[in-house]
């Protein structure tokens, strides 16, 4: 029996997070997309009201909580800002490779800090020259004695200007492609790492972003996840595990855009009559709320497919592709409905519209997300029909 309802600790977190979003983010989501600021007021107190490290399990003083929660908990607050939601969000993202691919030791030691204060993680794949290719990383680690040291650069790492931690995927000296990718906790005093100025973005503003250089980078051998050149694997794995969160921020940002283009139209004028009485109107806002629908079931199923240990790599494909490529539709219509005025810094779906480009690039563009399913089609999916062409 198909049951899509949720559970009441589900609803009583759905809930919570969206006062805060209401209460906390909404008010100075303008402030910091025109300072650019990182709000760590808005982080501590989310911290203090437990919506930060969701998914870090009991055993290291999480709240052990699912996907699907973090689905819930990001669909609310990305509502109000996807900047602001982005580095709320992307600690998940750096604890997951530990949390999948860790020892106990390892866990111990890097997620129960999170859950003892207020502190910051990043996850670090992309490169200057490399994003969706994961395969393609350059920086390169050699091991020496009882030291993994590492050299190279990566882009676009999330929060990595305040992070304590990296969960950064390198490859062993000598190896190419798949063979030899290797998964590393590094701190970020470690000696050899700087970190760049926040990178200046159209969108996300309040989120930072920067770029890391590492010469000569010494880690503990013993912060390595797993097995060193065997970790292509876990980057997958942690993709596969993230990228439905991604279909919820989407969701969550098409719905505060649907939201303000229903509450505009009802107000705006024009040949005598509110503008929600046209036809034309009423289409582009049912549309909003179809796509909204079907890419928050497809969320919802990719983070429940991974909550029950399933592999969900082609679900959270379907989710991800579909759910960003309709959000920046749904931003793009909704600013559509306010005319000139939504080209203007004076209403918010300004700010979505720019927020909303991001979901389509990061953690695997749309383009790769359908390279993913059609490889799938073509090679695993087994056709109902297939006798009939054969």
């Amino acid at each position: 029996m198909i049951d899509f309802s949720l559970s009441k600790k589900q609803m009583v977190l759905q809930q919570k997070a969206r006062e805060f979003a209401i209460n906390e983010i909404l008010p100075v989501s303008r402030k910091y997309d025109q300072t650019g600021e990182f709000p760590y007021d808005v982080y501590e107190k989310a911290f203090k009201q437990g919506l930060l490290n969701i998914t870090i399990p009991s055993e290291y003083g999480g709240q052990g909580m699912g996907i699907l929660d973090s689905c819930l908990l990001v669909e609310e607050t990305a509502a109000a800002d996807p900047g602001i939601t982005t580095s709320l969000f992307c600690n998940s993202l750096g604890q997951e490779p530990i949390i999948l691919g860790g020892n106990e030791e390892q866990k111990e030691k890097f997620l129960r800090p999170f859950t003892e204060k207020l502190q910051f993680a990043s996850f670090a794949t992309s490169e200057p020259g490399m994003g969706s290719d994961v395969a393609g990383i350059s920086t390169t680690a050699r091991v020496e004695e009882d030291e993994l040291i590492i050299n190279g650069r990566k882009m676009w790492i999330t929060n990595g200007g305040v992070s304590l931690i990296i969960s950064l995927f390198c490859r062993l000296e000598g190896t190419t492609r798949h063979k030899g990718i290797t998964a590393v906790v590094v701190p970020t005093k470690s000696k050899g790492l700087t970190l760049g100025k926040p990178i200046p973005k159209m969108g996300h503003k309040a989120s930072n972003t920067v770029m890391l250089r590492l010469g000569d980078v010494r880690v503990p051998i013993e912060n390595v996840l797993g097995e060193p050149g065997k970790a292509f694997p876990l980057a997958m794995q942690t993709f596969a595990h993230t990228r439905p969160t991604i279909g919820a921020f989407a969701c969550g940002m098409a719905r505060g855009a649907m939201e303000y283009a229903i509450a505009y139209a009802k107000k705006r004028k024009a040949f005598e009559t509110e503008i929600a009485n046209f036809q034309a109107i009423q289409f582009m806002i049912a549309e909003m709320k179809m796509h909204y629908e079907a890419a928050r079931l497809l969320t919802w199923q990719s983070a429940w497919q991974a909550d029950q240990g399933q592999d969900n790599t082609v679900m959270a494909s379907c989710a991800k592709a579909f759910a960003t490529d309709y959000g920046m539709k749904t931003a793009s219509d909704a600013l559509q409905i306010f005319g000139g005025y939504g080209y203007t810094t004076n209403y918010l779906i300004e700010k979505l519209f720019r927020d909303a480009k991001l979901y389509q690039i990061y953690e695997g563009t749309s383009q790769v997300q359908r390279m993913i399913i059609g490889r799938y089609m073509l090679s695993k999916y087994a056709p109902v029909f297939d006798r009939v062409y054969s």
